[in-house]
């Protein structure tokens, strides 16, 4: 099953919970009940949106776009981190006036029986989408999915806190959650923006990657024969990008060199699947000069 296909799942699965959660907060009138049907509405947003930037990143390279479209799905971690955040300000503002004017919940046990099984619905979910999210290393998958691991705990959080009105009957008890819901879920909101920002400034690969690259490098490395210099790498979603300079002696032939290339370019790309290599040839006694400071392998 394609990436697309687990976001349409979830955009059916978020607009069930929906019903679920919002028929609990209208049967209970608990207003953590009704931050966790908010997040859900979240949810919803999110994953339409990450559906039409993991269909758009699909895409193959164009003329104005060589180098495809794969940054796109740091466009859905980001709109999806912003609408965590003014969900989770919305929740705050709820839960305040609740605060000044309690009010008493009713049927409290359906209300619980609703959340539980909401929660489990995105439980199942996320985990389905975060395992195809590492195999495909999707960035919008991934987010989405962190997205519904944080509702699963809210739920449980608002499900256990509506147990306690029940046995305690304090009323305070679900203004409580909902603001501690509210600053759950607005820590997800900013680590999906910055995790959304630092993939379209182009960092670096991952040390687990960059590693693998060195150990290859280091089994193509000659003392007096093969040398490598000018190594850099970029991340762009589901793309991974490394640019290195190869030199060798002057004597070789074009072909020998080119060959010698080509074997690099394969072992590189089955050692970090999805990487793209880009390696230039220079002879051992030539330096090349850019505007960067240079990074030595």
């Amino acid at each position: 099953m394609q990436a697309s296909a687990y976001l349409k799942l979830s955009v059916a699965t978020a607009i069930v919970t929906i019903a679920l959660k919002t028929a609990a907060w209208w049967w209970t009138g608990s207003v953590s009940l009704a931050a966790d049907a908010l997040e859900s509405l979240v949810n919803l947003a999110g994953a339409v949106f990450a559906l039409a930037m993991v269909t758009l990143a699909a895409q193959p390279a164009d003329d104005n776009h060589p180098y495809g479209h794969h940054k796109a799905e740091y466009f859905s971690s980001g709109f999806e981190g912003i609408l965590i955040i003014a969900a989770a300000l919305g929740i705050l503002w709820g839960a305040a006036d609740r605060w000044r004017h309690p009010q008493p919940l009713e049927s409290i046990g359906l209300g619980v029986t609703l959340a539980v099984v909401s929660s489990a619905l995105n439980g199942w979910m996320a985990w389905a989408m975060l395992r195809k999210a590492r195999e495909v290393r999707s960035v919008a998958l991934a987010g989405d999915a962190r997205h519904l691991i944080t509702d699963v705990w809210t739920s449980a959080g608002v499900v256990v806190g509506l147990i306690g009105v029940m046995a305690t009957g304090w009323q305070w008890l679900d203004p409580l959650l909902a603001v501690i819901v509210a600053l759950n879920i607005l820590r997800e909101g900013v680590h999906l923006m910055r995790e959304s920002t630092g993939g379209l400034m182009d960092e670096a690969l991952d040390a687990e990657s960059l590693a693998k690259v060195q150990a290859v490098l280091d089994d193509f490395r000659h003392p007096h024969a093969i040398r490598f210099d000018h190594l850099v790498s970029r991340v762009a979603g589901q793309r991974r990008f490394v640019d290195l300079h190869m030199h060798m002696p002057a004597s070789w032939t074009l072909g020998r060199a080119a060959a010698l290339r080509v074997d690099l370019e394969q072992a590189l790309m089955s050692a970090v699947p999805g990487l793209r290599a880009s390696i230039q040839l220079l002879p051992m006694d030539v330096e090349a000069h850019t505007m960067d400071e240079e990074d030595l392998v």
